[in-house]
This record gives C-alpha cells, structure tokens and sequence, in this order.
C-alpha cells in the first residue's frame, strides 16, 4: 500500500535544509512500491525534497496524490527537466503538475506558477513579503518618529510569528493612536450614509454591534474576523508587510483576507501611504461580510491561482479599480463599495463628484488603465451592480491560460483542480445533491 512506504521514504528523501522553490503535484496508483518509484527520478538526478504530504485522489479511490517541495538551484536545471519527464513516463504525463515561485516561472515547459493548494499553506508568504511593517520611506509622515517606528515594527513582528490556527494576539493600542482612530473613524462615519453602497450601510451598524466599532476603541483582529466567519466565511490573517500581488490575491481565493494591525501616524490621520488598520477594518471589513461582495472578492482570488505573470499583473489592476476604488449606481445615484474610497474622506466624496472622471465597467479598458498609488485617483469605473460586474470579471477570467480550473472546497478549505473528466463528473454528482435538497425545500413550501 502507498501510504505504507511514506515514513520510510521521508526518513530516505525529505531535507529541513534550505527554501522551498518549486512544487510538484502528481498522482500514483494505491500498490506497493509506487511512491517509491516515482519517487526515483528525484534521487536519481540528486533533486532535494524539503516536504511530502499525500491524500487520497477524491475522483479515483484507486490513486493518491502526493505534493513534493523541492531544494532548486539554478544549475540544476537540465537535471529537473530529467526528472520531470521521468517521472511522467511513471505517472502519465497528464498525472504530473509543475508549480513554481521562481521568476522565471515559464523558463521551464509545463511549469504553473506556484499557489497554496490548502488554507495552511498561506503561511508560506509570511517570508516573503515585499517590506517589512518598520521600514518607512523618508517621505512618510512617521520616518522621523522613533516611538512610532519602534510601535510599526512590534505590530509587524506579531503578524510575522503567526501560525495558522492560532488566535491572532489582541493589541493593546496607545493613547495617540487611538486619537488617530476617533479622528477617522468621526469623520467618515459622518458621510457613510450619503455616500456608500447600501450594502456596506447594512453591515456597518452590525460591526458596531458585535465588534466594538466605536470612535474610542480600535476592534481586535480576532473578534472582526469571528463576525466573518459566521457572515460569510471570510476570515482575517494579520500581515507583517506588503504581500506581492499574487501571493495577497491567493489569500483571496480561500476567503482570507491579510490585514494590517498597525494605525497611520497621527501627524496626519486623514492621509496613509500604506495600508492600515483604519483602511481594513473600515474600508474592507464590512463588505467582506456581504455575500454577494464576498462571492466577488473570492473569485478574482480564484481566477488568480496559476495565471501567468502578465496575467496577475491585469488581475490586481482589476482588484484596484473595484475592490479598492469601486463605485456602482444605486437608484440613479454614485456609491462607493472599493476600501480606498470609504476609508478616505478626500477619495469619498471625490469618487461620487461629478468633476472625477468616470467610465464604464469594461474589464478590458480596466486592466490596461494605469493608476497611483499615493494620490487622489484619476478615474473610476462604474459598475451597474456587483452582480453584474462579477459576471463580467467571470467572464474574461476564461481567457487566463491555466490548464484547469480552480475550484474551492468548503469542507476542506482546499482549492481543487478541475482538468479532467473525472473532476467535472464529481462536481456534477455534488450539485445534483444540493439541487435534491432545494427541490425539497421548495415542494415543502406553502403556496
């Protein structure tokens, strides 16, 4: 049996030395000696596993998957491409998938940009982030703030040592940064009800409700992100910097939404040059607890899982002009719904103006529209409705060069692949159950 010879073969192959920076997903069939055939090829051209996990293959209980990590130089090239290809000759060629972290991702035929299969797998970017909370940019209003700069780095150094499964450790917040918060938190909540959506109107006195949203306290990570989970499933993961845009929009897809702890330097409260936790928790949280928001978020998360360079690139263009700075028409009048606008009052009122410029909700004119970082945005994108727009990212979403689909599994908090006929079948069979269980529901219905 397979799972017989996993022990001994990682006492054989498995290395804690060194990074991770390629995956390899393939699938053998459950008699003994397979893994470690397969496993062959990788010792054979002296490839290093760091990590071996396996799981039996929902479609084909004859099968179990197994995910390898892999210790990777550069000259090792030639030798991977070796291996790759005899271990498709063991396992079939459609039962071998390449992932990779490395820049050079297309390098190599048949390589898929890396991404996290399980929700723990999110982990893997705590070491990877783009800066460190501390490192503020001489321009920032706190650079010269030896007190502040000292909080920033304790915040990040929190959100660095997380684990998956832990509670994320409640902050207790000093006297200036919670003058910080009353003085953005009074100020826009005063514009809430003229200028954003009604579904961000419907969850906000929810937040004040459940989460300790008051102008004198900043609510804890953890007591926001319990409230998503029972609204929508969504859960928060504190971060110890920027993430790269893939590795954020991957968080996405498993409706984890990585969120900053620390609060903008009160020199200055209506203006950050970085994500805070004012942007979070009053920008994002609240439409993360709309299902229909939340449905949205998840699938430009999804549609990111695999795609090309070029193609994450337009992906977290898209995510900027809606998630970030969107705006919908709601009974003939501008709202807000992006985090950017509603957790800026400059960008509140002039996302709704009639002096900013705005254009259609068309996904191929948005992704191509450049846009800054640190001023007052240009131009919006007006979409009719969130449904409406979903369906449209959905719909160029098709066109991102991936060999599968991704879907999310619920129950495991897994992505699954959908590349074969298998897959589709399996999912048929589970729609059809859920279709059961709504005919019920509407034949007991009374007219």
């Amino acid at each position: 049996m397979v799972q017989d010879t996993t022990n001994h073969l990682k006492s054989l192959y498995v290395s804690t030395v060194g990074s991770e920076k390629m995956s390899v997903v393939f699938s053998v069939t459950n008699e003994p000696s397979a893994l470690i055939k397969a496993l062959g090829p990788f010792q054979n051209n002296n490839i290093n596993l760091t990590h071996i996990e396996s799981r039996p293959l929902s479609e084909d209980p004859e099968k179990y998957k197994f995910l390898v990590n892999l210790e990777l130089s550069d000259s090792q090239e030639e030798q991977f491409k070796k291996a790759i290809e005899e271990l498709r000759g063991i396992c079939g060629k459609e039962c071998v998938q390449v992932l990779s972290r490395r820049d050079d991702a297309a390098s190599a035929a048949g390589e898929v940009p890396w991404f996290p299969i399980k929700i723990s797998e999110l982990a893997r970017f705590a070491s990877q982030i783009l800066s460190y909370g501390s490192e503020l940019d001489a321009d920032h209003p706190g650079f010269t703030d030896e007190v502040y700069r000292k909080r920033r780095k304790m915040f990040a150094d929190i959100a660095f040592n997380y684990k998956h499964g832990e509670p994320i450790p409640a902050v207790e917040y000093n006297a200036d940064e919670l003058e910080t918060w009353k003085t953005v938190y009074t100020k826009l909540s005063s514009l809430f009800e003229t200028h954003a959506c009604k579904e961000f109107q419907k969850v906000w006195p929810l937040l004040v409700q459940n989460c300790n949203y008051t102008k004198d306290s900043i609510p804890q990570l953890q007591q926001v992100s319990n409230f998503l989970k029972d609204c929508t499933g969504f859960s928060l993961r504190p971060v110890a910097g920027l993430l790269s845009s893939r590795d954020f929009l991957a968080g996405l897809a498993f409706r984890v939404f990585h969120s900053t702890q620390y609060i903008r330097h009160g020199a200055n409260p209506m203006y950050t040059p970085e994500p805070d936790v004012c942007h979070e928790l009053i920008g994002h949280v609240p439409l993360f607890a709309d299902p229909e928001f939340a449905a949205f978020s998840q699938e430009i998360g999804l549609a990111s899982l695999g795609a090309p360079d070029e193609w994450i690139e337009k992906l977290a263009t898209l995510y900027w002009f809606t998630i970030e700075f969107g705006v919908c028409m709601e009974d003939g009048e501008l709202k807000a719904y992006g985090a950017g606008c509603i957790s800026s009052i400059k960008e509140l009122e002039n996302c709704v103006s009639s002096n900013s410029k705005k254009l259609p909700f068309e996904v191929e004119n948005i992704v191509t529209t450049s846009y800054p970082i640190t001023t007052i945005q240009p131009v919006y994108f007006v979409a009719p409705s969130f449904a409406e727009a979903k369906r449209k990212v959905m719909e160029w979403a098709q066109q991102i060069p991936r060999p599968f689909t991704a879907h999310y599994n619920p129950y495991t908090q897994s992505v699954e692949l959908i590349n074969k006929r298998s897959n589709c079948v399996k999912m048929i069979r589970d729609l059809a159950n859920e279709m059961k269980t709504l005919e019920d529901a509407v034949m007991k219905l009374v007219d």
